[in-house]
């Protein structure tokens, strides 16, 4: 049995838990999705009631046992051990207060242990008076989101990295693979494979530095603000040395923000780094786009390349293959978009010095970057590492388009090379056939600007026509 100020209640014998997260057990049934499905959250949970742990016992706040077992049993949830007892909604009222009372409760019943007390033995070690003494819910929480958002980064931002790579290495493999370029899906301009996966690459690979940045303005966290950034119920000292523990136990430069009361209700950081989501994911959303467009067919389609078969594609079509990795990216990224407008309209509804509905805010960056991390893994293992050129459908391509003309207006003007175009398209015939029925150029000329080597990348440049 344990009692709080709505009166008595009985918690199951085998809860690490008490009391408030068995409240918000009862009140919070919205996702289905525990914190423990973040493991990274309830790290820097625990990393937080660490460090306070710490910088209370050298300001002579708590005693040096109660410290001893409040950090040792920290360490055993840091190791992995206890996770599944965290396990309020991530999506709650009170703006983070069950998942902070749940981490309280959890370790306090730990560190029982430790002392030799039995779970919920509150008068031996506190949830509130020890493991949360000097904070709130309103600075513990945030602080420990914004950890958690930047441990999470880490393998995100490898897994990004090794996608890019695979891209870059495609890229060296299709360097000689000549195509038509398109836009607005018609017929541009030559171009090679390789270039196309090159691009990839490099358009990706950018947001791996605009995630580093976000985690630099993370790293500026409240810790010590308390309940509205005033840092009431702290020692004058509190804040600087509990953010110096937290950065030392957890590895990562971590800073008091430079206005706690600030701090304390504004969302920004979290948007900015929402927005960097929604950005990759668009970008690799397009790419999906790209991947089904160039392998669809494949006879039909454009079929200039080769998605690995991953499995049958119809349960009433024979022989038919999907680009099911593509699609499921595709999927991925609309919902990390989908995620970033949930995280824009909590941020804004912020009243006052708090914000509410930051458990919204957390569970969707949470959710986003390992749905994000998913599909990086998925694309690069399962499609990207198996495509295959086809090499003689991108020839055909090459060889059947009037792109090729572009290369030839500051030889033969503009004018003549729209007709010479709109001839080709009417005829069928080629545009090097037209141009040398017509004598515009000699054969070697348009020999040498029609190579790959001449339409590939820039190349000196005459005086225009009609010009002397």
């Amino acid at each position: 049995m344990e009692h709080d100020l709505l009166g008595d209640m009985e918690i199951p014998a085998d809860a690490w838990y008490g009391i408030q997260t068995q409240r918000a057990l009862d009140n919070f049934s919205i996702t289905g999705v525990p914190i423990s499905h973040f493991p990274q959250l309830v790290n820097a949970l625990a990393m937080v009631k660490a460090a306070a742990a710490r910088a209370n016992t050298e300001l002579g706040l708590l005693r040096a046992a109660k410290a001893d077992a409040i950090v040792a049993a920290c360490e055993q949830i840091c190791a992995g051990h206890l996770h599944d007892q965290f396990v309020v909604d991530l999506i709650q009222g009170g703006a983070g207060t069950s998942t902070n009372m749940n981490a309280n409760e959890v370790i306090a019943n730990l560190a029982l242990e430790k002392l030799g007390h039995r779970k919920g033995e509150y008068a031996y070690l506190h949830p509130n008076d020890d493991v949360n003494r000097s904070q709130s819910t309103n600075d513990a929480y945030p602080t420990a989101a914004s950890l958690a958002i930047i441990m999470a980064a880490d393998p995100l931002i490898d897994t990004i990295f090794s996608l890019t790579q695979a891209f870059a290495a495609k890229g060296t493999e299709f360097a000689d693979v000549v195509k038509m370029g398109r836009t607005q899906l018609q017929d541009a301009v030559p171009m090679t494979l390789g270039q196309e996966f090159e691009a990839f690459a490099v358009t990706l690979n950018e947001d791996v530095d605009r995630l580093r940045e976000a985690c630099t303005l993370l790293s500026e966290v409240n810790l010590g603000g308390t309940a509205i950034g005033t840092g009431i119920n702290t020692h004058p000292h509190y804040s600087a040395l509990a953010i110096g523990h937290l950065s030392k136990i957890s590895g990562k430069p971590l800073t008091p923000a430079s206005n706690l009361v600030e701090a304390t209700s504004d969302m920004g950081a979290f948007v900015l780094f929402s927005g960097i989501l929604r950005r990759f994911a668009i970008k690799l959303g397009k790419i999906a786009n790209d991947l089904r467009l160039l392998s669809s067919g494949p006879r039909t389609g454009f079929g200039e390349i080769r998605l690995p078969p991953m499995q049958p594609g119809s349960s009433i079509m024979p022989g038919k293959v999907n680009p099911v990795i593509p699609e499921a990216v595709n999927q991925s990224a609309y919902q990390v978009i989908a995620n970033d407008l949930a995280v824009t309209l909590a941020a804004e509804a912020g009243q006052l010095q708090l914000n509410a509905m930051e458990p919204l805010i957390i569970y969707n960056l949470l959710n986003s970057m390992k749905m994000l991390g998913a599909a990086c893994t998925m694309l690069e293992h399962r499609c990207i590492r198996g495509i295959e050129a086809d090499v003689e459908r991108c020839a055909q391509h090459l060889n059947n388009s009037i792109g090729c003309i572009t290369a030839l207006v500051p030889h033969i003007g503009y004018a003549n090379s729209s007709r010479i175009a709109a001839q080709a398209l009417h005829t069928g015939a080629t545009v090097r056939e037209l141009v040398l029925a017509e004598g515009l150029l000699d054969e070697a000329k348009l020999e040498l600007l029609l190579s790959p080597q001449s339409m590939l990348a820039p190349q000196p440049q005459h005086s225009p026509i009609g010009l002397a």
